[in-house]
């Protein structure tokens, strides 16, 4: 069952029935053209908005509104995990008369309407307090400290974390035991480094459960699985000396005290990271484009390779059986669905200009929309099928700006889960047209003109499944290529005659190097032969720089002489002479 699409923009706030693929709005909330922010409580039960008059809150089911809390100007909210707390942000301000600030954070009850308290947060960067998924603890930064509050008492801090220059933290959304993860970053040389804690258990280096320290590390991002037992931490920079954009790392921590840095695949930044619904493996996109999209287990270890593509962006459905793929921003708005159970490709389509993604409730569609302020053209929404099939389009009329589009959240008790197929849906709205042709610039783009054939920068890679390498398996391989690279160099230097490779050329291309060749089982022997082989490959260097004209000194060229003596004597320590 598809839930109701609540949209927010210039024209008021409205909803539209997700399951008949309409765009009629079925009920007009409000008709302000300044509702600033909307929320849902966790299980989709209350809604709460604000018009900058005042905040209220709805019943979804009765339309009802329960609150009234005579707050405005309001820019942000957010629901308890339960749906007790109703916080809401404001704009910081300093009162002129007394010169302190006002405080601008507010805890309202959500039954009754009242205001349990009220704080000062300046920043509207990590402005909400962090819960636990039971309501059981609340915790917020004040300054170098961490406050802790439980059962939604915020007159009484039970305990207080304290650790200098803490910048960020992130408490894991589960039940007992709850844990913490605080991030320090680093000054004069040293360097950042992140912690979990086991609240209450903030005293002494024993208290701590795990630590990673890392340099180039300006922000971090903390991804804790549900379980709160696996932490990823996303590491990012400003600016780098490789890319104007920054620099990213990933990094694994467990409350077992395990901790490293997770492999990446492909070189390049890290676009998005997210957790299975297993708890034990998670997914990372990364990679210059196209990026490399790869699943790890809790050893950091490549299980599958989704292979690359025109990807930054990944959700799973909430039966976790499908893996939407996806690209927008700069890329073309790519959407690829994915079976999670057999790993195979169930649809491609195209979303272009989608500054939003989300999924339905029932798991089998997808609401994907253009908002402003990212996009202020084209504003609108869409709803697909996991089959690739658009169900419904609709742009706002007149031209004026969509703002916000969410499906109502419903209770975990009522996701239900389904077979997967890969038949396409009927649908009666005209399917978009994918757009498979190469970017062209302008002056290339008379149809007159002889048009060469475009190459792709880089071949993309299909999906497969990944098989953890060891040193074992890289060693061969690696002689393999060395073996080859010195037949290829003696080749190039000319010495080959009348086709055939001389004696010189043979040696050095088929004689293993003095690190790694074939041992005859005789330790003396193979001492004597790896000198021998050493003092070969040091010839062979001189040659090349005398090839490539730099001056020899005179023992230099002594030494170049008797490489047909020393290719003898290898030969007659092999044969046993």
């Amino acid at each position: 069952m598809a839930a109701p699409i609540y949209l927010r923009g210039a024209n008021g706030l409205w909803t539209i029935d997700g399951a008949k693929f309409s765009a009629d709005p079925t009920n007009k909330i409000d008709k302000s053209n300044s509702c600033k922010c909307m929320a849902f409580s966790g299980d989709g039960s209350l809604f709460a908005w604000c018009n900058m008059e005042s905040v209220y809150i709805m019943d979804t089911k009765t339309q009802e509104i329960l609150q009234d809390l005579g707050l405005p100007k309001v820019m942000d909210l957010k629901f308890s995990p339960n749906g007790c707390i109703l916080a809401c942000w404001n704009n910081y301000m300093v009162n002129r008369e007394g010169g302190g600030g006002i405080p601008n954070l507010h805890l309202f009850d959500v039954k009754t309407g009242t205001l349990k308290k009220s704080l000062i947060q300046k920043k509207q960067t990590n402005w909400c307090p962090q819960w636990s998924s039971d309501e059981g603890i609340c915790v917020r930064s004040v300054n170098n400290e961490l406050h802790c509050f439980e059962k939604n008492n915020f007159d009484n801090i039970v305990t207080k974390l304290i650790l200098q220059k803490v910048s960020n933290f992130g408490l894991a959304k589960s039940i007992p035991p709850y844990t913490i993860a605080t991030y320090v970053p680093g000054t004069k040389g040293q360097p950042s480094f992140v912690r979990i804690y086991r609240y209450p258990n903030f005293a002494g280096p024993e208290s701590t459960l795990a630590n990673k320290s890392f340099f180039k590390a300006d922000r971090v991002n903390f991804f804790w699985n549900k379980i709160g037992s696996s932490l990823l931490v996303l590491t990012s920079t400003e600016s780098s000396d490789s890319s104007y954009y920054g620099e990213q790392g990933l990094h694994f921590l467990s409350t077992s005290g395990e901790s490293c840095m997770v492999p990446p695949q492909k070189p390049g930044p890290v676009y998005h990271v997210e957790w299975l619904t297993n708890n034990t493996e998670f997914i990372v996109i990364h990679g210059y484009m196209p990026a490399k999209t790869t699943i790890y287990n809790l050893k950091c270890e490549p299980t599958f390779d989704f292979g690359t593509g025109p990807r930054n962006f990944c959700c799973f459905n909430p039966q976790g059986n499908i893996l939407c793929l996806a690209g927008f921003g700069n890329l073309a708005g790519n959407l690829e669905f994915w079976d999670m159970k057999n790993k195979k490709l169930i649809s491609k389509t195209q979303a272009s200009d989608t500054t939003h993604l989300e999924w339905s409730p029932d798991g089998q569609h997808v609401l994907t929309a253009t908002t402003a302020p990212r996009l202020r053209v084209g504003n609108g929404f869409r709803i697909w099928h996991y089959t690739g099939m658009l169900m419904l389009q609709h742009f706002i009329p007149d031209h004026a700006e969509l703002w916000e589009a969410a499906y109502q959240p419903c209770p975990v008790d009522h996701i239900k889960q389904f077979s997967i197929s890969s038949k396409p849906v009927t649908s009666e709205v005209q399917q978009p047209k994918v757009q498979t042709a190469a970017y062209r610039p302008p002056h290339a783009r008379n149809p007159g003109a002889s048009q060469p054939a475009l190459k792709p920068l880089q071949d993309y890679e299909p999906p497969s499944n990944v098989k953890a390498t060891t040193a074992a398996d890289k060693a061969p391989s690696k002689n393999k290529k060395k073996r080859e690279a010195r037949k290829a160099k003696a080749t190039q230097e000319g010495d080959v005659k009348n086709g055939e490779v001389t004696e010189a050329a043979s040696v050095l291309s088929e004689e293993p190097s003095a690190k790694d060749f074939d041992s005859t089982g005789d330790p003396e022997l193979d001492k004597k032969l790896r000198n021998l082989h050493k003092k070969v490959q040091q010839i062979e260097k001189l040659k090349s720089q005398q090839a490539s004209g730099k001056e020899l000194e005179k023992n230099q060229i002594e030494k170049i002489k008797s490489l047909d003596s020393l290719l003898q004597d290898i030969k007659k320590l092999e044969l046993g002479q």
